[in-house]
């Protein structure tokens, strides 16, 4: 169980903060005025309030839950629960029909991005006030703050496309921060922010240290990922509608100098787990080179709520089972499934994998077929080991909606029921870190640039390195008899043998390939996206699966509007006509 010291640190303009890791001792005040708190000891307590905003946040639509941001709203996963009535507005997301700028569930996750931002700048602001010899870490902890804030400014930009870029040097009363618009009128598309983001995580690295003696603050590489990240995404270009019109190949190249710089890490301070599990098990938290940066959560910590608990997700456990208590939600969709199919020759089946389902028995969906290691990572089924556990058999009867949301229960974000870091107050809870980045992640993102950048041949190595590792990852998913949960084939691409590396056939193994690694993850749906190719995918897959759930009957994905949600309406109101809408609505 992770037990961390916490203390509370309440400014007059803040909600209570409490932190949420062992890094995060100081000394604890009483109500103060933030004019007072000028002396370098109190500087860890702004950086503090900062991290602690992004785990204190008690609730399930969170900005930093990637199962309903990204997940549900991609062909993953179904949103689960008792039936479409329970979290309408997530039914809506699914199925991009009813999505408004009103209320729930996207105000909140807006509000709540810019109290982490506002937290940061206030960190910022005062630690511009010391000198480092004042303050040895000042430069650390403002990379840090920089970083944060910049994280979630990319985070809801993503949700948004156009939000305000509001940073330290935005103060004074209310109106100051109304007139701040969600997008630069004079510029044609939205590479303002996406410039501005890029250079705050520029900062960023060049005010990080590559290593933090504390475990969990954020350090050097985490920087370098983003600026990568960034730069692939801007390198599609798109226009006014959302449809990606170029490829900026100067962009690309770029992101290969910052995704170099990583890789060459690979063995000393980066690389993959021997094990794809690792990722999933929280005795692995703040303990792999492959998890660059992760969202901290803690249990038992002295705290008033029992912990710093991952309350983003609480709703996804299992149904009323094996000492669960609630709440059935986030189901691996059966294309989602199908996806981890192999042929004879071990690679994906691209073209004919989406037939039948586990609705179909047992037999024809895992009798007859052979399948990616990483599905019994990814899903946990009836009759199946559940968590890694050869003598706890997952049972139908966790399934809270089959009828509605199928039988496989996405399992990466779920820990084992012996697991002393869960908590029930109403609601399920687990307090495994959340992995933010990943090197997996970054040896694919290379491979795609690689790839966009007319050298697909270099890319090869990269997809073959994560598929190998695949087919390695079988270790934990045996029966109490020692046998393998599923017959499992996952072979490497072998041009000549198995394929043709074309650039064509390398960019959908690379897209194959992002799908099954990062599978419920909440990465699904901003990969499509940043591809441009939203539409095709999301109405392909409603045309298969409203054959399977009458729920789906009426889901279209529509071009031009639901790549992005709507500014929601109170905070349309709040800016004063300082913020433009998102086209559609």
């Amino acid at each position: 169980m992770k037990k961390f010291k916490l203390i509370i640190f309440v400014l007059a303009f803040f909600f209570a903060a409490n932190s949420c890791s062992d890094f995060l001792d100081v000394a604890p005040k009483q109500v103060l005025d933030e004019s007072l708190l000028t002396k370098p000891e109190d500087m860890e307590g702004f950086v503090t309030a900062a991290y602690a905003r992004m785990t204190d946040i008690p609730s399930w639509d969170s900005p930093f839950a990637p199962w309903w941001s990204g997940s549900l709203r991609s062909d993953d996963s179904y949103k689960g629960g008792g039936g479409t009535w329970d979290g309408d507005g997530w039914h809506f997301m699914e199925t991009f029909v009813g999505v408004t700028p009103n209320g729930w569930p996207l105000d909140y996750p807006w509000y709540v991005s810019y109290q982490v931002i506002q937290r940061c700048n206030t960190a910022l602001q005062r630690l511009e006030t010391i000198t480092e010899d004042e303050f040895p870490a000042r430069n650390a902890r403002m990379g840090e703050m920089k970083f944060i804030r910049t994280f979630t400014l990319y985070r809801i930009k993503l949700f948004w496309k156009y939000v305000p870029y509001i940073d330290e040097k935005v103060v004074g009363t209310s109106s100051a921060f109304e007139s701040v618009p969600n997008r630069e009128k004079d510029m044609p598309n939205d590479l303002y922010l996406w410039e501005k983001l890029l250079n705050d995580f520029k900062d960023a690295e060049n005010l990080l240290p590559e290593s933090q003696v504390d475990k969990g603050r954020i350090t050097k590489n985490a920087a370098t990922a983003m600026i990568a990240r960034v730069l692939l995404s801007m390198a599609y270009e798109q226009d006014e509608r959302h449809r990606v019109t170029t490829i900026n190949k100067d962009r690309l190249t770029e992101a290969l100098v910052y995704l170099n710089k990583l890789t060459e890490q690979e063995g000393k301070a980066v690389g993959l787990c021997d094990d794809f599990g690792d990722n999933f098990d929280i005795a692995f938290d703040n303990n792999t080179k492959e998890s660059i940066w992760e969202i901290q959560y803690s249990i038992d910590d002295g705290s008033s709520t029992g912990g710093k608990i991952n309350r983003s997700e609480g709703l996804n456990h299992p149904w009323q089972w094996a000492g669960f208590q609630c709440c059935g939600f986030h189901h691996v969709s059966y294309t989602m499934g199908n996806a981890f199919k192999t042929g004879t020759d071990g690679l994906p089946m691209f073209d004919t994998y989406n037939v039948g389902s586990y609705a179909d028995g047992d037999n024809e969906f895992f009798g007859k077929n052979t399948f990616d290691p990483r599905f019994s990572h990814t899903a946990a089924v009836p009759g199946q080991p559940y968590k890694y556990d050869p003598f706890l058999i997952f049972e139908q009867k966790a399934i809270r909606n089959p009828a509605e949301y199928g039988y496989l229960k996405s399992i990466k974000e779920l820990v084992h029921p012996n697991c002393n870091c869960l908590l029930y107050d109403g609601w399920q809870f687990n307090s495994m870190n959340k992995r933010m980045i990943r090197y997996d992640e970054v040896l694919l993102w290379k491979a795609e640039a690689l790839i966009q950048l007319d050298r697909w041949d270099e890319a090869l190595p990269l997809i073959n390195k994560i598929r190998e590792r695949a087919a390695k990852s079988t270790i934990r998913l045996r029966k109490a008899d020692g046998s393998p949960i599923l017959n499992y084939k996952c072979e490497t691409y072998k041009p000549g043998i198995n394929c043709t590396w074309t650039k064509d056939f390398a960019m959908k193994a690379l897209q194959w390939e992002n799908r099954l690694e990062m599978a419920c993850e909440g990465r699904r749906f901003f990969d499509l996206q940043r591809w441009g190719i939203l539409e095709k995918t999301m109405n392909d897959y409603f045309a298969v699966e409203k054959n399977r759930f009458s729920w789906m009957d009426n889901a279209r994905f529509t071009a031009g509007r639901d790549e992005y949600f709507p500014i929601p309406l109170p905070q349309m109101k709040w800016a004063k006509g300082n913020y433009t809408q998102n086209p559609g609505y």
